[in-house]
């Protein structure tokens, strides 16, 4: 389905992901692990065609969808193709309903009854959103808020859906019904690609994983091989962080954390770029 070969990508002058080769199969989940700045996120963007919104580009390497090369094809199309994005951190249009923001989903598809369905399998996926299909986004609580984001991008009916950093500021009641979903919507036969700090949860629900470190690709493998190596066992145990890996290397010649700034939102859904350190929707 999805194929990733020697994928490279700067920021400006800074390497940020160097040969990285990355395969989703149908019916997979696949988990990308690792430290804050190791490149997952920006293989994500590489994936879903958003990197020249962040100031970034490809430099090296093929991404490949379906049997088409897609590495210079607009978020749009990718939408077309079967490719959906769930961003990090959420970025729901907080001045908009829950409806509203689910249609946002579905606004490249001009099928009606589609549409109806899909959204019809959102809120019987998610009842909360049912309950608050009248109420602004941005009175949602962060959990919430996150089961419209996962549900935006469920309403293209995608056959993969790339999943960045879900679980980011959630509790731990929200944390365990974010990956319980993301099962389920596996299930009913969208292949995940997913982008995730928290390894040990990652590990348990995907097929396979690969584990970055700073810049690349450390390790690759079924998940369930890498959740018994040491290292990652080290990495997940109760005294330590679920953010820190032992084999990362910490090399300043590397940059890539100071190089990074924040960048600009982009919603794939919509192929809207919202610019400025706190994003607004703007309405025509």
């Amino acid at each position: 389905m999805l194929q990733v070969r020697g994928l490279s990508v700067n920021y400006g002058a800074v390497c940020a992901l160097e040969g990285a080769d990355i395969e989703v199969h149908a019916g997979e989940i696949v988990a990308m692990i690792g430290p804050n700045g190791a490149g997952k996120s920006t293989a994500l963007r590489a994936i879903a065609g958003i990197l020249p919104h962040c100031d970034g580009r490809i430099a090296a390497g093929e991404v490949t969808f379906d049997g088409r090369v897609i590495n210079t094809m607009p978020p749009h199309k990718l939408i077309r193709l079967g490719l959906s994005l769930v961003p990090e951190n959420r970025h729901v249009f907080s001045s908009m309903t829950v409806l509203e923001n689910l249609e946002m989903g579905a606004c490249t598809s001009r099928d009606k009854q589609a549409n109806r369905e899909a959204l019809n399998r959102v809120l019987a996926l998610f009842p909360r959103l049912a309950e608050r299909k009248r109420q602004r986004a941005g009175t949602l609580s962060t959990g919430e808020q996150q089961m419209l984001a996962m549900g935006r991008g469920l309403m293209v009916s995608p056959k993969l859906m790339l999943v960045d950093e879900p679980t980011v500021g959630l509790s731990p009641n929200f944390v365990d019904v974010v990956f319980d979903t993301l099962v389920a919507i596996n299930k009913a036969g969208t292949s995940i690609l997913l982008v995730e700090q928290n390894a040990r949860l990652a590990l348990e629900i995907s097929h396979r994983s690969y584990v970055f470190e700073i810049g690349k690709i450390a390790l690759s493998g079924e998940s369930r091989a890498l959740s018994e190596d040491p290292r990652i066992k080290k990495s997940t145990s109760a005294r330590r962080t679920r953010r820190e890996f032992p084999f990362a290397r910490r090399d300043p010649s590397v940059g890539v954390r100071a190089a990074k700034r924040r960048f600009p939102v982009s919603c794939l859904q919509s192929d809207a770029v919202v610019r400025g350190p706190r994003p607004q929707v703007f309405h025509s």
